[in-house]
Parts: structure tokens; sequence; C-alpha cells
């Protein structure tokens, strides 16, 4: 992982419950590189340079002891979205964020010394679908962009520039809503807390979402998907890492936060760029009838590829945050070169 930085000359103490996934393993690994104490909170404790400690989400335990004391809490629990939205599945992705996030509350109400700063997980596509060339196509920063969960339903074209879009869209905003909502409840005078929207985080790793746009590409199928005008938000996992230091440095903010880079761009763009990166010049598209197959077959659901989201990080510029990949041209650029140093070792 190529990220610039040096060692903090005041080592913090960093709590990441539910880190053991991609984005948790990079944070941990972030941090811990620049001489910081972290601790991953996680159902099966596994062997890294951090600190494991079990927890399972559920319930209070020996784990509360890691909080107390410590700077940070950056909390990432949640079932992953690459699923379909089964009554089981609705559950299931409904209780791994609300439930984790209701325990952190009993937690830290126990607690004499509890951190200063709460980071929980949320996710950008809490705004409403915003195709390109649509009325309804506009920049959503934290102050101005309009969240989504009540567009009016279609069964038609998915990536219509009309504001139409399935049931199953409405659904993921309000389980979005209620996430925030949950984290929010409570009060915490002494915690200072931070909703992170956060976009697609792409980094060079295998089984990453990186690691799925590019195998598409290098395999002659990464054209257009959709009708090609769905914004896509996303993010140098580099930039995620550090406006997450960014956050924490910077005691005046607070609330929700947009984790994305400034530039979104439509899918055809996104694709073509993803395309030069590789030096693929050509890829196969996939109409929405197609993807919609496609993800019925591999139990995904095709908002993951379809919805739109022209997500800006306001509150971030406006602090002074300087992105080192503001462009995805650079970034894929950038993530293709390690990826082969990564081969080539």
């Amino acid at each position: 992982m190529d990220i610039p930085g040096t060692v903090a000359p005041h080592p913090l103490r960093i709590v990441l419950p539910g880190g053991s996934g991609h984005v948790g393993s990079m944070l941990a690994r972030f941090f811990q590189e620049r001489g910081h104490h972290v601790t991953v909170l996680t159902r099966g404790p596994y062997t890294a340079p951090w600190q494991t400690v079990h927890w399972d989400g559920i319930e209070l335990g020996p784990w509360v002891e890691t909080l107390e004391g410590a700077d940070v809490c950056i909390h990432l629990s949640g079932r992953s979205v690459n699923c379909r939205y089964t009554a089981r599945n609705r559950r299931e992705l409904y209780n791994s964020r609300i439930g984790p996030t209701r325990l952190l509350h009993r937690a830290f109400a126990t607690l004499a010394n509890p951190p200063r700063l709460w980071m929980n997980a949320s996710t950008a596509s809490i705004y409403r679908h915003a195709p390109q060339g649509s009325e309804f196509d506009c920049d959503m920063d934290e102050a101005s962009g309009e969240l989504g969960g009540n567009d009016p339903l279609s069964g038609r074209d998915l990536t219509s520039s009309r504001r139409r879009v399935p049931a199953k869209w409405n659904w993921t905003v309000q389980l979005i809503k209620d996430w925030e909502a949950a984290f929010f409840s409570v009060e915490t005078l002494r915690t200072r807390k931070i909703a992170l929207r956060t976009s697609l985080v792409f980094g060079p790793e295998s089984g990453s979402i990186f690691a799925v746009f590019s195998r598409l590409v290098r395999f002659g199928l990464g054209g257009t998907q959709g009708n090609g005008r769905q914004y896509v938000s996303w993010i140098h996992e580099a930039d995620f890492a550090r406006a997450i230091e960014f956050l924490i440095d910077h005691d005046e903010i607070e609330g929700p936060v947009n984790l994305a880079a400034p530039h979104p761009l439509p899918n055809r763009d996104f694709m073509a760029a993803l395309r030069e990166a590789w030096d693929v010049p050509n890829g196969l598209p996939a109409p929405a009838p197609l993807i919609a197959i496609g993800t019925f077959l591999l139990r995904s659901e095709p908002e993951l590829v379809l919805k739109s989201r022209r997500v800006v990080p306001g509150r971030l510029l406006q602090s002074g945050f300087q992105f080192e990949f503001p462009s995805w041209p650079e970034a894929a650029a950038n993530l293709v070169r390690q990826w082969r140093a990564r081969d080539d070792l």
C-alpha cells in the first residue's frame, strides 16, 4: 500500500470494532506503521502486527476494556451488501449495523474515560439517485445533498434519466438512515462523533473492489455498465486513510462527513479511464438487463452497479484537506502501478 506519511510524535490508542475487513485492515496497517497502538475487535481473532481482541457485536464483554482511555474508536461492523436482498439477508444487513452501534453506546456508558472521538461507518449511498443529464443531476455534499429513500418507484430501465428507482433502493437508504439515527441517538458529551459516509474505497489488494473492476477490464468485459450515465463516487485508499487521520486531528469537525474524491464521474468515463490504465483498448458493454441477470446469478443486486452516486467531500474540502488523488484517471494509473509492482515481487 503506497501511503506516504511520518511516525506520529504522540502515539494514539485506536480501537476498530469490526475492523477485520479490507478497509479495517488497511486503516490498522496505516496507523500501526505510524507508531499508534491499534486494537481490532473481531469475531475471529487472527494473526496480525496489531492487537486483536474477540467480540461478538452482541453482548458486553472483556473487549470493553480496550475502549477505556482509548483516543479513537472507528466502528466498521456490517455484513457486506454484496448479497441478494432477501428477507433473511435484510435482517442480517440491518442487525449487523444497528445492533453493534447500539452495543457500543452501552459500552461507552460504562467507561470512566471514553474515547474522545467515535467514528461510525455509514455510506455515500444515503444520497438519492442522480444520473447524468437528468434534471436531478447535481453534486451531493453534506450541506445541500438530498437524501434518498423517497424516490418514486419504477420497474423500467434502472438507469433512466427519470428519477425512478426499484423499491429495494429505497430500502437500503432507509437502512442507512436508521444506522445513522442509532449512532446519533444518544448524546455523548465527552466524545465527538462522526458518521463516515464512505464511497467506494479503491486499493490494489486482491479481493478488493478494484480487483473486481480490474478483472472485468483485463478479460475484455470492462465496457460501459448500464447506460453509463450513473455516477461513480470513489476514493483512493491512501486518501481515505489520510482523511481519517485528518478528522482525528480536527476537533471542530463532527456529524456526517462524505469520504469521496472531489470528482465523481459517469460510469462510461470511469470504465474508460480504468481500461486506459490497464492498456486495454476496448471492453464489452453490459446493458442493465444483462447486469440484472448477472447479479442474480452471482447472488448480488444491480443497485451496486446501477445506482448513480454523485457525492462530493464538501466538509473535507472546506476544512482544508488536500487530496493526493482527486481525479480517477490518476488514481487508476497509480493503483495499476501498485498492482503490477506487487505481481513483480
